[in-house]
């Protein structure tokens, strides 16, 4: 059980949630492992499938605290809210937002300087750590052009000016990726960013660990009354989750670039985790997606401390501070989004 941003992260899966008076219940079998009164929440999110008793229901939608259930692997399964109140509200800033051009172009400035930030984060370790085997100069190089077009971000004055920026950062920081891995170098290897299908088998592994991220990211909305499919970066297309794919953009270099390098260097995986489709795609075989699930779960698990709130999470919590972070702005509680940058 862990509180952040008054809201109560339920992860023990074999949890269950009973209401005493005017407080949360939290037991193990028959033993009570947590108890907090309501009126310290704003909302609750449960990573299980026992639930929560119809009293423990009534008294959350008594008290506007919000309370979402999801898998033990962060899917969403689906939130009590009671009456429709206060998510109408949110969701109608959010729509609004999305609408206004400005409001929208200065949210995804946010996102996106927070991706050139975290890349550059991920490149400047390399070097720290592998100083001695890698080409600093090279990764140099492209960290001069990434703090070029860093810079630019405040004066874009259009989506497209802003899209063009990232789409350059995106190709120069794939560019000298490769250059970070130090391992298997026959089996895994990056020449530029591809998927749909990928074309390649540090490709494949990445494609499918930000496919993770984005639905983590997905439920962390979900969970807090906002909707994953409309975005301020990401245009609006069916099916898409617009939202989740625009705050997947600063969380993913620390996230996933980062455990697919480590994946990789420490021959956790190997070119035997990946099999050749007919049409020349890249998928994982059975024993490469146990071995980057069972990862994945653990690097979740690594507590970091958020620099904005200054306060301990694990990493796997990371998109619901964000997306709280987010409800917070939209509703006026905060005078801008705070994007996620790595230390």
């Amino acid at each position: 059980m862990r509180k952040l941003l008054n809201t109560l992260y339920v992860t023990t899966p074999e949890s269950f949630l009973h209401r005493d008076g005017g407080n949360v219940i939290i037991k193990v079998g028959n033993e009570e492992r947590f108890r907090i009164p309501i009126h310290n929440l704003e909302g609750i999110v449960c990573f299980g499938y026992m639930g929560a008793s119809p009293a423990l229901m009534r008294l959350c939608s008594d008290n506007n605290v919000g309370l979402s259930f999801l898998t033990p692997h962060g899917k969403f399964l689906g939130r009590v809210s009671g009456r429709v109140r206060g998510n109408v509200l949110l969701r109608r800033t959010q729509y609004r937002m999305a609408d206004d051009a400005e409001a929208s172009l200065n949210l995804a400035k946010c996102f996106i300087a927070g991706k050139v930030v975290n890349c550059r984060t991920v490149l400047g370790r390399g070097i720290r750590d592998h100083g001695d085997v890698i080409k600093c100069d090279r990764i140099r190089c492209t960290d001069s052009l990434l703090v070029e077009n860093l810079l630019k971000i405040e004066g874009c004055t259009n989506a497209d000016s802003l899209r063009g920026i990232e789409g350059n950062c995106a190709k120069f920081y794939f560019d000298v990726l490769d250059e970070l891995i130090l391992k298997q170098k026959n089996d895994f290897f990056v020449v530029e960013r591809n998927r749909r299908p990928p074309r390649d088998n540090m490709n494949s592994l990445l494609s499918f660990l930000y496919t993770l991220l984005a639905h983590d990211i997905e439920s962390a909305l979900e969970t807090v009354g906002l909707d994953p499919y409309v975005g301020f970066f990401h245009t609006d297309r069916p099916g898409r989750a617009s939202l989740a794919l625009d705050m997947m953009e600063e969380l993913r270099p620390f996230i996933v670039d980062r455990l697919a390098l480590n994946l990789v260097n420490l021959q956790q995986v190997c070119g035997d985790d990946f099999l050749k489709k007919e049409g020349g795609g890249i998928i994982m075989t059975e024993k490469g997606l146990k071995e980057v699930l069972a990862a994945w779960q653990k690097r979740k698990q690594d507590e970091i401390t958020h620099p904005y709130l200054n306060e301990k999470i694990p990493v796997g919590l990371l998109p619901y501070a964000q997306a709280m972070l987010m409800a917070r702005f939209l509703r006026g509680d905060m005078e801008g989004y705070p994007p996620f940058f790595m230390n």
